[in-house]
């Protein structure tokens, strides 16, 4: 079977967007990963473990690793040192549920309607979709997510009983074991869920969400939009002024659940002890993957007291302090019981960044071109950030180690979150039906450090979608009346000049390569 036959999509975008001595390089290239031997695991060989510390709303250059100056990472620079980083790694969104739905499904949120969910949002995630901790169990792994889910809870047909039994949640798509936040820290419920049980709840308080029930006794909190003084902690700068939780206005309404109410200045403790206490029960038996999702750096920002003033950004920069605690605690504890050799060790993001996001926490500052932190840019080179189509919403910092395995150094492949199911599926040799996981294809090369190209193209996804093709990008307007945009990434990376007018057959061609993508059944992974 030829190479255009055998790879239809490929062989269009090569033709159609490099020049004929790219295309012949690119082809020679793509023949000779072809040829290789697959990387999976070798039978008799220890399955690895794997450990995916994943923070929230952190840039591209927010950590010193990628030229952050203002702010201490010691930890997350130490990783560096022993892994891989990616100068072209990408998340799948420009905010946080689409980009973690995609990166546990494999599937782009778009095609399921996926957007920021409601504090009381049905689970987008539905039981029967295979998900990156289902691929991993079908090899006999351990699971495990500890932190922010902000991926719904409940099927949506009957109310979530949070004073019962709280599902279907993350221990019906894969995990064995899950503590965390039910939505995020900027939302109700302000409670913990370990498993189906909110921690600490008293039932002679229950906990309602929306609309105060008929009859209610329990505690009231403040609503901050008729008492704004009660935001002690600092006041929103727009929304966030629903119930107002430990001094700090939230997004939705939450009645009741007192004794179950998180501290956020011990949010990071609490999620560090909870990863730290199942780690250590991960010493022997069977391999384990751990989703650590941390609610740092999202607003509200609400770092422990002992890393206030640590940054010289104020409460942005302190909270980062503190997730470069959390990452080196991690390392510690996998150090500590001889795990780390045989564990790979993700560290990213869901997202780029935002400064003012809801509080007036004293964060952004806005420049004649563009907000920043008190002269810290998060994005670093890069136009844009969270909720942006521009490549500072998605190209986020990403580091992968496997001691023995990957070499560390720096790669310029372009690698993406939503690749991480058909990757860790190859390299368990656990096979994807054509329906599952529709947009992640096999990159596993590339995240090992094997191949210097990494994925021919790939979406990117905000408001509008864009279309990654080598060094063009091409984004779809936003509606009738919206601008199609077209950057060449090699000259301006910073994303300044739209160049569609001069190169009108590549807008067209990469306009009907997006389409193409979008409109499949089957997929990005269907068309590769």
């Amino acid at each position: 079977m030829s190479f255009p036959t055998r790879y239809p999509l490929v062989a269009t975008v090569m033709r159609l967007t490099w020049t004929p001595m790219q295309s012949v390089r690119m082809l020679g290239l793509i023949l000779f990963v072809c040829a290789l031997p697959a990387q999976a695991l070798d039978a008799g060989q220890d399955l690895p473990n794997v450990v995916i510390i994943y923070g929230d709303d952190v840039g591209y250059a927010d950590v010193g690793c990628y030229g952050a100056e203002k702010i201490p990472t010691p930890n997350v620079d130490r990783l560096a040192k022993q892994a891989l980083r990616f100068t072209d790694g990408h998340c799948s969104a420009a905010t946080c549920t689409p980009s973690r739905f995609s990166m546990l499904t494999g599937t782009h949120g778009f095609r399921h309607g996926v957007r920021i969910l409601a504090p009381n949002a049905p689970m987008t995630i539905k039981p029967d979709m295979l998900t990156l901790p289902g691929v991993f169990k079908q090899r006999g792994y351990r699971t495990a997510v500890v932190g922010k889910w902000h991926l719904g809870i409940g099927d949506g047909k009957t109310p979530v009983d949070w004073n019962g039994k709280v599902a279907p949640g993350p221990l019906e798509v894969g995990f064995d074991y899950s503590y965390l936040m039910p939505s995020t820290n900027d939302r109700v419920p302000c409670v913990y869920l370990d498993g189906h049980t909110v921690v600490g709840l008293d039932p002679k308080d229950p906990l309602y969400l929306g609309k105060r029930p008929a009859g209610f006794t329990g505690t009231v909190y403040p609503d901050g939009k008729k008492d704004r003084a009660a935001m002690t902690y600092y006041q929103s700068s727009h929304g966030h002024n629903n119930s107002v939780i430990n001094g700090i206005g939230r997004i939705g309404y939450q009645w009741g659940g007192k004794s179950a109410l998180w501290n956020d200045e011990t949010m990071a403790d609490e999620f560090i002890a909870k990863t730290k206490r199942w780690l250590a029960q991960q010493k022997q038996g069977k391999p384990f993957f751990l989703y650590f999702s941390s609610q740092d750096i999202h607003v509200p920002r609400a770092p422990h007291p002992r890393f206030k003033g640590k940054s010289q950004l104020g409460f942005r920069g302190d909270a980062m302090v503190q997730f470069d605690w959390a990452t080196g605690e991690i390392l510690d504890a996998l150090d500590q019981h001889g795990l780390a050799d045989n564990t790979i060790v993700i560290w990213s993001s869901d997202n780029g960044p935002v400064y003012d996001d809801g509080y007036d926490d004293g964060t952004t500052v806005q420049t004649s071109t563009k907000e920043v932190d008190r002269g810290h840019d998060g994005s670093g080179p890069y136009r844009g950030g969270k909720y942006q189509i521009f490549e500072g919403g998605t190209r986020v910092p990403l580091l992968v180690r496997w001691p023995g395995h990957i070499k560390p150094g720096v790669s310029n492949a372009l690698v993406n979150q939503i690749d991480f199911v058909a990757s860790f599926a190859s390299l368990l040799k656990v096979e994807l039906q054509k329906d599952q996981a529709i947009d992640s294809r096999d990159n596993l090369r590339a995240l090992l450090g094997e191949d210097e190209v990494g994925l021919p193209y790939m979406i990117e996804e905000a408001r509008r979608l864009a279309v990654r093709v080598g060094q063009w990008k091409f984004v779809k307007p936003r509606g009738k009346k919206g601008q199609e945009l077209l950057f060449d990434l090699q000259s301006d990376v910073g994303e300044q000049n739209n160049v569609a007018a001069s190169h009108p057959d590549k807008v067209r061609q990469l306009r009907a390569l997006l389409e193409q993508l979008q409109l499949s059944k089957y997929g990005v992974r269907g068309n590769g």
